[in-house]
């Protein structure tokens, strides 16, 4: 997945306020899981979200990208770093909250998928552990005409910009990313390409209600994304 920009992932993402979003985070879970003193972040990449999210919980990290989780062990001295897929993973115990962010969940791919993803997270769950699911876009919300946002990084020894383009492939969002990167004496033209499922509220609703959990949908969510709550009663 990012195989080829992994140590370029936070400088083009320095845009988001992990910050302001863990405190949200807090929030939620204080409502319904005041106890709450474990956090499993499912694709975790470097490990921002759970580099503020220690401050209050005892805090793990999961993600399927070995480039990702090398920063976030480096962000993150003794936390638990797993490299497993989301789809099937088992750690061997429980938490009081389980994450996955800025819409991870798209990566797999299919309804099939999203199933299995959120029955593995559900399984990790104390009894009353709460999930938390951002999504990606819907089907009829994702819209492959529009440019990708332009996102240009200037620091010392080094100059990037990331571009991509968008089409749909039948249930899936396929998106080619394009970064220049300019190091001293040299330009590098690196690509990606990322899949993700593209699922209605419905497919979310049933996916987590089969893994016997409540369903709650905060429409704005984290960062207007919305946000899927489930929690184990």
């Amino acid at each position: 997945m990012f195989d080829k920009s992994a140590e370029l992932y936070d400088l083009f993402y320095d845009w988001k306020s992990y910050r302001a979003e863990s405190e949200k985070i807090r929030d939620i879970v204080t409502a319904r899981n005041p106890g709450a003193r474990t956090v499993l972040d499912v694709a975790c990449g470097t490990g921002s979200h759970l580099e503020h999210l220690r401050e209050w919980y005892e805090v793990e990290g999961l993600d399927i990208d070995p480039g990702l989780l090398r920063i976030a062990a480096g962000r993150l001295p003794g936390v638990h770093l797993h490299e497993a897929d989301m789809r099937e993973f088992d750690l061997g115990r429980e938490f009081d909250v389980v994450t996955c962010l800025f819409s991870s969940i798209g990566y797999v791919e299919t309804i099939d998928g999203l199933a299995r993803a959120v029955e593995s997270m559900a399984q990790h769950l104390t009894p009353s552990g709460v999930l938390l699911v951002e999504p990606w876009f819907a089907p009829s919300t994702f819209d492959p005409t529009r440019i990708g946002r332009l996102i240009p990084v200037e620091r010392p020894r080094l100059q990037a910009v990331r571009m991509n383009g968008s089409r749909v492939e039948g249930n899936r969002s396929v998106m080619d990313f394009h970064y220049l990167v300019a190091r001293p004496g040299r330009v590098e033209h690196l690509t990606e390409t990322h899949t993700l499922g593209l699922f209605t509220d419905d497919e979310y609703r049933s996916a987590i209600e089969a893994a016997r959990l409540s369903v709650e949908h905060d429409s704005n969510g984290l960062m207007g994304r919305g946000l899927w709550i489930g929690q184990r009663r």
